[in-house]
């Protein structure tokens, strides 16, 4: 499949847009800026889109607030069909927007088709929950009054996401936002921002009135800015990096927003002596290299019990030299490009610096034959946990093996760091996966299972991996005010 042809394809369709969404019209940046969205796996300029900043920003947010009145009043059955539709529309045009997923973020067409699966599920998820928000009623000590507890919507959310998922990290927070009844302001990735516009022009074809979706791209800080010091928007959810997260955290403080951070992982994979050989492996790839490693629960570390190290690690340099890697539309291709070249200067660095410290290459490490930011997928054994690479996201498709005596050795090692999100654990015994799994300082934990993410289930990170939950009944909380009725003289 020619990537040209491709966005020909696309652009006919009407969903390769390029211009930002505000007030429910699309709209050029006010200074006719644009900026170019690239093709990782070719370099070629697939579409210039609007490079928007604070003022472009600001009008978003004044049309999301006006939207709040309307669209928080109406019924959640109203607003449970106009997301309904919204998935069906989703799930109609899956293989376009998977192409264009793959078009401009790299990934194979295989997995971009996943995503939108898994993406629009959250949407699916939140039409059926946005009626079952209950609130509740209070026995009061005092027979003349009656306490009553009601969750109303929070306001205007900013919704500020990254290039790696660019739709499921979208719809993970626009679905439950807008069942509770808010108005949003999505801001993708300036590399990823057509996936979403898409998604955008789907939801206005969806009949979701205008203003309540709102989308800006273009130059990121003066975007954050306009969105943290807004006292319109009553909520900041981020999907990103520990250090952008802090300073949204800390700019948040001057408005005091609610906050939902999903933050970086140093996610570990222990693999036990008594794990089935090949779940572990099977599992292990799947957690490692989805997406090129280029998720925020990709295994980081994987700790290996020194009775079935050899044996793992052989298995595993058998499996990944068979992996298919180059163009996400070729047949057959596992893995995909790194986003750009700053992603492949990290890997390297981190490798170089982990060989110099003892650190073996035994497959891989260097960059594929094929160019541009393409990777090989590698294995790297010895790494110790005093390494970058163990220290650090990776984000790339490289699995560093440390050695572990004992399981209380294999959970201080897991344990040490800052980040605490995905986690995985491999062994035959249940008493062992029940023990560890409540030792892990982690927000998720699979066991014997590398792919462990769904709708249905609360996604989040301890310690500096974030906070919040999304996805689930526990992700709905999350764009909810609780207020305390007190009714008085109810015996008149």
């Amino acid at each position: 499949m020619d990537a040209r042809s491709v966005a020909t394809q696309l652009n006919s369709s009407g969903l390769l847009r390029t211009q930002g969404l505000i007030g429910g019209k699309w709209s050029d940046a006010y200074d006719g800026k644009t900026i170019k969205v690239y093709n990782p796996a070719t370099g070629e300029s697939i579409a210039d889109v609007a490079y928007m900043g604070a003022r472009e920003t600001n009008d978003a947010i004044s049309s999301a607030y006006d939207a709040f009145k309307s669209w928080s009043k109406i019924t959640a059955a109203e607003r449970s069909k106009y997301l309904r539709k919204w998935y069906d529309l989703l799930m109609a045009n899956r293989e376009e927007i998977a192409q264009l997923m793959t078009l401009e973020q790299g990934k194979p067409l295989k997995e971009s088709l996943g995503e939108v699966n898994y993406g629009a599920g959250f949407i699916e998820f939140a039409a059926e929950e946005a009626k079952r928000i209950y609130g509740d009623v209070i026995p009061s000590p005092l027979s003349d009054r009656r306490l009553f507890v009601l969750k109303q919507p929070v306001g205007v959310v900013a919704a500020i996401t990254p290039w790696n998922f660019p739709l499921a990290m979208i719809t993970r927070k626009v679905g439950p936002a807008l069942a509770c009844g808010c108005t949003v302001v999505i801001k993708p990735s300036e590399l990823t921002p057509l996936t979403a516009l898409a998604a955008a022009e789907l939801s206005i074809q969806a009949g979701i009135p205008a203003g309540v979706v709102n989308v800006v791209m273009g130059n990121a800080p003066e975007i954050g800015d306009a969105l943290v010091e807004s006292p319109q928007v009553r909520k900041i959810t981020f999907t990103g990096s520990t250090a952008v997260g802090k300073k949204l955290m800390a700019g948040s403080a001057k408005t005091v927003k609610k906050v939902s951070l999903e933050l970086g992982g140093n996610a570990p994979c222990i693999v036990f002596d008594d794990a089935d050989l090949d779940v572990a492996v099977k599992g292990t790839i799947a957690a490692k290299f989805r997406n090129s490693g280029q998720t925020c629960v990709c295994a980081n570390r994987i700790l290996v019990q020194e009775g079935i190290y050899d044996k793992f690690a052989e298995a595993l340099v058998d499996a990944v030299q068979n992996m298919k890697v180059g163009n996400g539309f070729s047949e057959g291709v596992v893995q995909g490009p790194l986003i750009n070249d700053a992603a492949v200067e990290k890997v390297e660095n981190l490798l170089n610096d982990a060989t110099s410290k003892g650190a073996k290459i035994i497959l891989g490490g260097k960059r594929h034959s094929l160019g541009l930011t393409f990777y090989e997928p590698t294995v790297v054994s010895d790494v110790s946990n005093e390494m970058g690479i163990a220290r650090e996201e990776v984000f790339g498709p490289v699995a560093p093996l440390l050695r572990f005596k004992t399981e209380e050795d294999a959970i201080r090692i897991a344990n040490d760091t800052n980040a605490g999100l995905g986690s995985y654990v491999f062994t035959n015994s249940i008493q062992r996966s029940w023990r560890v799994a409540e030792a892990l300082e982690y927000g998720l934990v699979g066991v014997n299972e590398g792919v462990i993410s769904t709708e249905v289930a609360p996604f989040g990170g301890f310690k500096q991996s974030g906070l919040g939950r999304e996805g689930s009944k526990y992700g709905m909380d999350e764009y909810l005010e609780i207020k305390y009725v007190c009714m008085g003289n109810m015996n008149k």
